[in-house]
């Protein structure tokens, strides 16, 4: 591999990354309510199975881009970009899952649950994942994606 693709495995891994979250954050989550059959118990169930194992992708998603920084490093704002998506990763994993799954464990053994604002912070987070990645993802990219060529 030669200095000028390592950018466009970055590239992919975040465009990648934005797809992959957005399906899940945006369409499978509040879609899963909708399904006949599906009890909303049911429903925050399979949400923290899939939200954990979205956490551990971008985790992997993460790493890719961190290790394509080494080899070769981005403009100032795609660093910036990158700082930033690392930050977000962070709360959501150590501050914020653990919040709403300790939550959802309460809801699914049947106790009351008062209303708070974590599902509004964690969609606020995923909203500024969006232009965030894709800063990643095409900000480096002159003229569309470069040509790929491999020796």
């Amino acid at each position: 591999m030669n200095k000028q693709q390592v950018p466009v495995i970055r590239e992919i891994a975040a465009i990648f990354w934005l797809g992959f979250f957005m399906a899940i954050s945006f369409m499978e989550a509040p879609l899963k309510f909708t399904a006949p059959g599906i009890t909303i118990v049911q429903g925050v169930q399979i949400g923290r199975i899939v939200f954990g194992v979205l956490n551990k992708c971008e985790w992997g998603l993460l790493l890719i881009v961190l290790c394509t920084c080494l080899f070769s490093r981005p403009r100032a704002l795609v660093m910036f970009c990158v700082f930033v998506v690392c930050i977000i990763l962070l709360g959501e994993t150590f501050w914020l899952l653990p919040m709403l799954d300790a939550r959802a464990t309460q809801y699914i053994a049947g106790h009351q649950q008062q209303d708070t604002d974590m599902h509004w912070w964690y969609i606020i987070l995923e909203i500024l994942k969006v232009p965030t990645l894709f800063i990643i993802g095409w900000k480096e990219v002159t003229g569309g994606w470069r040509k790929l060529t491999i020796a």
